[in-house]
């Protein structure tokens, strides 16, 4: 556990039940006095953590002894509906990412992620972004492309009402496919050879048009409506 002596630092919480891994985020996490960085190693320990300190950010694992990190998203977002979740795994399937995602976690990261990586993916969310590993990107479309493709582009009725509903721009589709590959705000200007506050107010109306409040919703929806095509081998 790290405490620091400012009192207005976000609070962060992460919740591994191994000991050396636990470890190891929360010195990812500890910059200075930017933080307050607190620990559990059990889903009751962070439930605890939840009623008593309501902290500002959870970064939980899935697998805990005494219960799922699932369990945990759920309760937050019924009880703490503001508090923004994390998940780290070393769990990359469909099933692990997806029931994390719509039970709230606002983004969803592998391990195996950098402590830079790891550090970023935070100030993500807490920008109102949602980080994911690009690893794993294959699994939400997989889960979300159209299973009968050439059916669904037969009604030229259905193919107008969405292009009508979504009209993003050329430099927003650029953009959107960025956010969907994982890339941050910093990276997707580097690519396009624009500002960061520039691919920020490219993303707000990308959000704004699609009626979607983070990356991960973005994501979802840009696959499920075949705005936007991933490569697996380039996931």
């Amino acid at each position: 556990m790290i405490a620091v002596e400012s009192s207005s630092a976000p609070r962060l919480l992460v919740v591994e039940d191994d000991s050396e891994t636990r470890e190891y985020l929360v010195e990812c996490l500890d910059d200075g006095d930017r933080y307050h960085v607190d620990s559990a190693g059990t889903l009751a320990d962070a439930l605890q953590h939840l009623r008593s300190d309501a902290p500002d950010l959870v970064l939980v694992d899935l697998g805990l002894p005494d219960g799922n990190g699932i369990d945990l998203i759920r309760y937050a977002r019924r009880v703490l509906p503001r508090l923004q979740v994390l998940v780290i795994s070393a769990f990359g399937d469909e099933r692990s990412l997806i029931g994390a995602l719509e039970a709230g976690a606002r983004g969803y990261l592998l391990k195996s992620e950098t402590p830079a990586d790891i550090r970023l993916a935070v100030d993500q969310i807490r920008d109102g972004g949602a980080p994911i590993s690009p690893g794993i990107a294959s699994h939400l479309l997989e889960r979300f492309a159209p299973k009968h493709p050439v059916e669904t582009a037969n009604d030229p009725a259905d193919c107008t009402t969405k292009r009508r509903e979504i009209e993003l721009t050329d430099r927003e589709l650029e953009v959107l496919e960025l956010v969907v590959r994982g890339l941050s705000h910093q990276e997707s200007a580097d690519v396009l050879h624009i500002r960061r506050d520039t691919v920020a107010a490219h993303v707000k109306s990308i959000y704004r048009k699609l009626e979607v409040h983070s990356r991960g919703e973005a994501t979802f929806q840009a696959i499920r409506k075949g705005i936007i095509q991933v490569d697996k081998e380039d996931s």
